[in-house]
Parts: structure tokens; sequence; C-alpha cells
């Protein structure tokens, strides 16, 4: 962490506020490592891209076009352009170890993913696979198309909530309101889906602007989790120019997100932009009390045993973080872990007292099969 600005007042109040929070789900943050994405850090060693692959019902295509995508993030995806084609993918990524996935596609003018021929292929799916988990991402839907997401099985619905009106006509180029995205919310907790809406800050070409009124609405509802991402303009158009989300504007939400939604697991997603900013928000994340962390930068791991935190690791993407259970895809010896003992030296080399504390002991980690707790690992 050496070299990134950290705002003294802020962290102070995180403390504060932090200190004042009670209950196991603040104390404890999982660190996960959603394998669609290569992911390796000195505290925590990757493994393939197959557990958890994500998948396009429309390829790379995408009618909406919004300013901070534009449809980019749907072409590494594999593509599944038919029911068909969503079958044989599936059985694919089985028989390679895949055990979950991440479903979505490009929206039409209205931000909706056409599902409609989709729904009985994927009961089909969880049928024939049940352990095979499947988070989809909903976008806008009716109260029809929630009872259908919710009878074909899918085991986790995520969509983005906008809190700006401004933000849904300018950044998404979309004719819909803010009432829309409140609606579909609405519609899907009123199923008995396994609900996780995402808050992208930052959405309004870098600026905050409708985030707190996200929160609000999010604070009406009451999913079982919330993902907040940070918005990463690289394919934003020259004439629409975004700038990086202030890390120090990014801490705050987050510690007013976890004050506003304390009995809520909240998860810092993979998106966030790199370099130093990400040092310095995934930082404010640990202080702040989020209870997952994607992608963690270099540090985290310690600096959450640092502050006492129940540290777990999961391969598996964070919108799969539901309610008091962590549903982790169970991986074979390939999988994620935290290097305890790399964490312990570097602590006996810049602090030799730490060496004889016990903070250490306890600390559960999340490989292959069930959890395992280290215990008296500093002895």
């Amino acid at each position: 962490m050496d070299g990134i600005e950290l705002d003294a007042a802020l962290v102070n109040e995180m403390q504060s506020k932090f200190a004042g929070l009670q209950g196991e789900r603040v104390g404890r943050v999982n660190f996960y490592t959603p394998t669609f994405k290569a992911f390796a850090s000195s505290e925590i060693t990757g493994c393939g891209k197959s557990a958890w692959p994500a998948v396009s019902i429309t390829g790379g295509d995408c009618k909406l076009q919004c300013d901070h995508c534009k449809a980019k993030i749907l072409e590494p995806m594999i593509a599944a352009r038919t029911p068909e084609d969503l079958w044989r993918v599936v059985n694919d990524q089985i028989n390679g170890g895949a055990q979950g996935m991440l479903l979505t596609g490009g929206s039409n003018h209205r931000n909706e993913v056409e599902y409609d021929d989709y729904y009985a292929t994927i009961r089909k799916i969880k049928d024939t696979f049940p352990e095979f988990k499947i988070a989809m991402h909903t976008a806008l839907v009716d109260m029809d198309i929630a009872r259908r997401m919710e009878d074909c099985g899918i085991d986790a619905a995520m969509m983005d909530v906008i809190g700006s009106q401004d933000t849904i006509t300018q950044v998404y180029h979309l004719r819909r309101t803010v009432d829309d995205f409140e609606r579909t919310l609405e519609y899907l907790v009123s199923t008995k889906l396994k609900v996780v809406p995402h808050i992208v800050l930052g959405l309004h070409y870098g600026h905050m602007l409708g985030e707190w009124n996200a929160l609000e609405i999010i604070q009406r509802h009451k999913p079982q989790a919330v993902v907040l991402v940070v918005v990463m303009p690289f394919y934003a158009p020259e004439n629409r120019p975004f700038v990086t989300p202030d890390s120090k504007e990014v801490g705050r939400f987050f510690m007013d997100a976890r004050a506003a939604l304390p009995d809520v697991p909240l998860l810092l997603g993979c998106a966030r932009p790199p370099g130093r900013v990400k040092l310095e928000i995934d930082s404010y994340a640990v202080m702040a009390g989020l209870n997952g962390l994607a992608h963690p930068s270099d540090g985290m791991v310690e600096l959450a045993v640092r502050l006492e935190r129940d540290v777990r690791v999961t391969p598996a993407c964070c919108s799969i973080a539901i309610g008091d259970e962590v549903m982790a895809i169970e991986t074979d010896e390939s999988g994620l872990q935290v290097d305890i003992q790399k964490v312990i030296e570097h602590e006996r080399t810049k602090r030799p007292s730490f060496a004889s504390s016990s903070s250490l002991s306890g600390i559960k980690v999340v490989t292959a099969g069930q959890p395992e707790t280290v215990g008296g690992c500093c002895g």
C-alpha cells in the first residue's frame, strides 16, 4: 500500500462507524475470484478460466451502445445465440470443469434482454445439472418475465439500479425512467428468486450523480445482496469522455451503503479502474466493512487480517454470495486459497511482535471441497 493516498478524515470516520456496527456479517470479508477472468495476486493464487464462464445469448451485439461500454464487455464472452447453442455450451463447459455461469446478453432498445426462447432450455439445464449455478443478468423486466425467470430455476437474478434520469437518458440512450428500474427490482424481490442488484459508481461520465438515490431504492426493497462496481470507461467515445471516479467519493459511498444496509451483504464486484485508484478503492472497501471483494488488490488480505476480520476466499462469482450462506463453487486442487504463510512471514518481517499474536488463528479459507479453518497458524 506504499504510495497510495487515503483520506485520513474518511478513514477515521470509517473506523468510528465500523466499530459501532454489530454482528458477524460485518466482521466477515470474502475475497472472490471469478474465473471468467484470469487472476492471481501475491496473496492469492489463481486457477483457470473454466469454473465460472460468462455466456452471452447475443454474442457481442447490443442495441443500446451505452457510452461506458459500447457492448465491448460482451465480446470476450462465450456466444450462445440460440437455445441449442446454450445447451451445447453448458454441456461443453461442464465437461471442462465448470460448475456455474453468468448468463447475459445485449439489450434491445428498451433495456430488455430477450430471453423468451431460452427459458425452457434453462429449465432443462437446471433439471439435468441441478448443482450447476446460474446467475442471470435480467435487465428491465415486468412481473410476467420475473415469474418466468423464477420458474426456469436460476440461482441469482442481477440487475443495475440507476438513480438518475440524466444518466438513463444520456449514458444509456434509453427512454425509460428511474421508476422502471425500481419496479424491476420490486418485481424480482416479490418472487422466490435470490436477487442481487448492482450499483455502478461513477456511471454518469465518471461523476457520482444518482448513486445515493439508487441506494435508497434498494433500501425500500431489501434484496439478498448488493454488488457495487466502479465504472471503467475504457470504451467511451472521444466526444463523451469519462473521468476516473474519485476514490475518496467512492469510499464515502461504501461507508454510507454499509450504514444504510447493515443486514444486507455488500460486495465489491470485479469492475473497477486499475492501478493506484483500485488499491485505494479496495482499501476503503475493506475498512468500510464490505462483505466481499472480487479480484482484490495486493495487500487486501493482510489489511483484513490486521483489522481482525474473518477472511475467506471463494472461487466464484460474487453475485452467488446470497444471505448468510456463500454458495461457493467447489473446485479441484487448482482452486484458489490465501497463502496464509506468506501473510505470516510478511508480518514477522515487518513487525516481529505480531508473530506471537493469535489474531491470525481461525482464518477461514474456502478452497477445494469444504471450508477449512487454519487454526494455530502462528504457533
